[in-house]
């Protein structure tokens, strides 16, 4: 087994920054739970030498191992950066740490991308203080799934063993 192998698979075992984040100070959501992708990431600043940095960053995740490996991985690394160090960063760049991800799970790297940018969106700038999240956001997202019949049968919540 490659060593990208391995790092993808210790990832996918031992996620980071797992779980809500009580007062985050922004939040962004991407997926459909029609596919069964969806990513909620919650994002708490600090002041840092006189700016603004990402002090903590966890998600949720309804999706693939793969896209639970991103997202761990790219909490760890936007934290320390700016609002426009971490919109900088793309859906390679978070993923670089597990190595090429298969053609198939690029989309992994993506929904991770996604959710950061909406979190940091230009209509959601951070400040100390924290933010309401735009408009009525489910708590978690097993909340944000529709409880009405149209999603029976096409979702199944596996939780991660702790």
């Amino acid at each position: 087994m490659s060593d990208n192998n391995d790092k993808l698979e210790e990832a996918m075992r031992n996620p980071q920054n797992l779980g809500e984040l009580d007062e985050a100070d922004a939040v962004g959501t991407v997926g459909s739970p029609d596919c069964g992708d969806m990513l909620r990431m919650w994002v708490k600043f600090k002041e840092e030498d006189g700016k603004q940095v990402i002090d903590k960053a966890t998600f949720q995740s309804f999706g693939c191992q793969t896209a639970i490996a991103v997202a761990s991985v790219a909490t760890e690394m936007i934290k320390g950066k700016t609002v426009t160090e971490a919109l900088a960063m793309d859906s390679t760049m978070l993923s670089e740490p597990l190595g090429p991800l298969p053609p198939m799970k690029i989309h992994c790297g993506q929904l991770v991308e996604s959710a950061l940018k909406d979190a940091l969106g230009t209509d959601k700038s951070p400040s100390i203080e924290a933010q309401e999240p735009q408009g009525q956001m489910a708590a978690s997202l097993v909340d944000a799934i529709p409880q009405d019949d149209s999603n029976k049968g096409k979702i199944k919540i596996v939780p991660l063993e702790g």
